[in-house]
């Protein structure tokens, strides 16, 4: 997997288990980055910059990362960790937003986050530059069917609180000081038909203005922090 730009760069050559080779264009000349990839003593290889445009879709600002592929975490294992709050995602299909997600549920210290294996998107080299480097402390599960997954953590003490417009209750009147297992639905369907009946909760997030909606990662940042709020 390819991973491209300085900051994602920066978070991954902190702890670079993971990288086979760093590529650079000619007189690449970020300091810190330099030092990093100095003390790692990864392999380096010099390119120009049109032969570094071709392989990368974005704004690579000089450094391309060549990583080992994620790796999945079972969920046999997550679980074993006694963790108390893990996010669901109902088949999120932008990578932006699963990266940004991804982001924000590590710096909210999220034990996990469980996606589906079909019908959503994966964790790519988008994914990986849009959650800044995040990905290497978020164990991340990726299981057949949520349904099930969801009655296998309501059997390990888990509260189910989803999300949705209608027929639901102001995100701020429940009680997330147990362990919580939040879902975030898809971004245009909303969370789907049987895993909303496998909820306990359904939340809904106030909107006062004419839009009715809230981006698919800025409406999780908004009901992490709840749950990380009730905990303190």
């Amino acid at each position: 997997m390819l991973v491209y730009g300085r900051n994602v760069a920066k978070e991954i050559l902190q702890n670079p288990k993971n990288v086979k080779k760093v590529i650079l264009q000619d007189n690449f000349d970020d300091k810190a980055i330099n030092s990093l990839i100095e003390k790692s003593k990864l392999r380096v290889e010099m390119l120009p910059k049109f032969k570094i445009d071709d392989l990368c879709d974005g704004a690579h600002q000089g450094i391309i990362l060549d990583i080992t592929d994620y790796q999945y975490s079972r969920l046999e294992d997550i679980l074993s960790n006694n963790p108390d709050f893990i996010v669901i995602l109902d088949h999120i299909e932008d990578p932006h937003n699963l990266g940004a997600i991804i982001r924000t549920s590590e710096a909210a210290s999220v034990d996990a986050i469980v996606i589906p294996k079909d019908r959503q998107v994966g964790v790519n080299s988008t994914v990986m530059k849009t959650s800044a480097g995040a990905l290497s402390n978020m164990k991340v599960s990726m299981v057949s069917n949520l349904v099930q997954t969801m009655e296998k953590l309501k059997k390990e003490g888990f509260w189910i609180v989803g999300t949705a417009m209608e027929n639901s209750v102001d995100y701020r009147t429940i009680d997330y000081s147990g362990k919580i297992a939040l879902v975030i639905g898809n971004e245009g369907k909303g969370i789907s038909r049987l895993v909303r009946e496998s909820c306990d909760f359904v939340a809904t997030i106030p909107m006062k203005g004419k839009i009715n909606s809230l981006n698919a990662s800025v409406a999780s940042g908004i009901m992490i922090y709840e749950v990380v709020r009730n905990r303190k």
